[in-house]
């Protein structure tokens, strides 16, 4: 394999970091382990990559710095007015290329974060090949999950399906596909969305991966984690309305035996929805089983995941799925929807992936699952360790640049249009 020279746009690029962020740090390593990487990114990301490197210094990979002036980007606070400062950011990201294309003569462009299909990567424009993700976003639950919501739930998901379906018709959008070589999607929700764009060639992939340290250390703490009294089951995320922490723990709630009833269910996270879901809790007559343990540190909660026996993610559009791999890392077996990134990831043989057709199925089939593998101490076994070789497999970092380096050398010298899924 022959090192090219890449140019990645990485709007978010941040080491110990979850997230786009992390996303952005991880794969920009990953790579650079294949090809020699110059890496845009924002100023304010600096000191921690600045720190990082002069660590651990990552041969071939160089960082190019940019923001917005002070005087042009006061309106901007946190995550207010994001999504107008990236697309502003990423006008000002093309202005520093074209010279830096002109200097380096770039073999490939790629898009790397944000991880998107909703707004346009203006360096494609660049004269060299452009490979564009992996971007997600085109991920949703049927209509009757919108109805299940509180109302600014509701509100927000039909926002959402509404930008899914204007940011097709955005010249911008619609520009940066046409000049992408290979477009890589997240999940096929978001393929399937892009093909109205006429990609020339396309593939499934995730964008999210564990170091090797990470995969080490999480089942090392497996290991040693001795066994609760009770039985337990574990959600990690923020709370908020599409993460559906609702639909588990109504179908907690509907366990039936004595020993079912003798489990627990750990959830970690803050959020908006945390009163609601506490208040479902006590209207289920499951309050004192259902634990609301706030938002612990990244230790803390991967002790608690070590302590757990079934990892239940409910979440209705994730295009990503961090937790997912952690919890399999972790070993052990995941319930699931059907839907997004952790849809791709769990197979039958790591844990239990449902349907989602409405909410009352879910409930029904969440809980039957949940009752499966509580009294089952084999399938659980089974399902874990099945978990962690497969994200030892296809989920570590080095098997993700890997991979992207051969998209790499594919976008460089494009094909002809077809669409691929990952077989991971």
């Amino acid at each position: 394999m022959r090192r090219l020279r890449v140019l990645m746009s990485a709007y978010a690029c941040e080491p110990g970091k979850g997230s786009e962020p992390g996303i952005g740090w991880h794969m920009a390593k990953a790579v650079a382990a294949h090809h020699d990487l110059w890496v845009l990114t924002r100023a304010n990301n600096r000191p921690a990559i600045d720190a990082a490197l002069a660590e651990t210094p990552v041969p071939g990979l160089t960082f190019v710095y940019l923001d917005l002036p002070a005087w042009a980007s006061w309106w901007k606070r946190g995550n207010r007015n994001v999504r107008l400062y990236y697309y502003l950011w990423q006008i000002l990201a093309y202005t520093k290329a074209r010279p830096l294309h002109a200097q380096i003569k770039f073999d490939l462009v790629h898009h790397a974060t944000f991880g998107l299909y909703l707004a346009p990567s203006f360096v494609a424009l660049l004269s060299a090949p452009f490979l564009w993700g992996p971007v997600g976003g085109g991920e949703g639950a049927p209509a009757s999950f919108t109805e299940d919501l509180a109302a600014q739930g509701q509100r927000h998901e039909r926002l959402r399906r509404l930008f899914q379906r204007l940011a097709l018709y955005d010249p911008f959008v619609r520009l940066t596909a046409r000049r992408s070589a290979v477009t890589l999607a997240t999940t096929i929700e978001t393929l399937e969305k892009l093909q109205d764009l006429n990609l020339k060639e396309s593939a499934v992939t995730g964008n999210c991966a564990l170091s090797v340290s990470e995969i080490e250390g999480l089942a090392e703490l497996a290991a040693r984690a001795a066994p609760q009294r009770a039985k337990v089951l574990i959600s990690i995320g923020r709370l908020i309305h599409w993460k559906a922490y609702h639909l588990a723990i109504r179908a907690f709630a509907a366990l039936e035996t004595h020993a079912e009833r003798e489990a627990e269910y750990w959830i970690i996270g803050d959020g908006a929805e945390r009163t609601r879901l506490e208040r479902l809790a006590a209207e289920l007559g499951v309050e004192k089983r259902v634990r609301f343990l706030g938002k612990l540190s990244r230790a803390e909660t991967l002790e608690k995941l070590a302590h757990s026996d079934v990892f239940v993610h409910p979440s209705l559009h994730d295009s990503g799925g961090w937790a997912t791999l952690e919890a399999m890392a972790c070993a052990k077996p995941v319930l699931c929807l059907n839907l997004g990134g952790p849809g791709s990831q769990i197979t039958p043989q790591t844990g239990v992936k449902l349907e989602a057709r409405n909410p009352e199925q879910v409930v029904a089939e969440l809980s039957s699952a949940m009752a499966n593998l509580l009294s089952d101490n084999a399938l659980r076994e089974d399902l874990g360790a099945a978990g962690q070789r497969r994200v030892r497999e296809h989920y570590s970092w080095p098997q993700k640049g890997l991979e992207l380096a051969r998209w790499y050398e594919r976008a460089a010298q494009p094909e002809g249009a077809v669409i691929l899924e990952a077989n991971a």
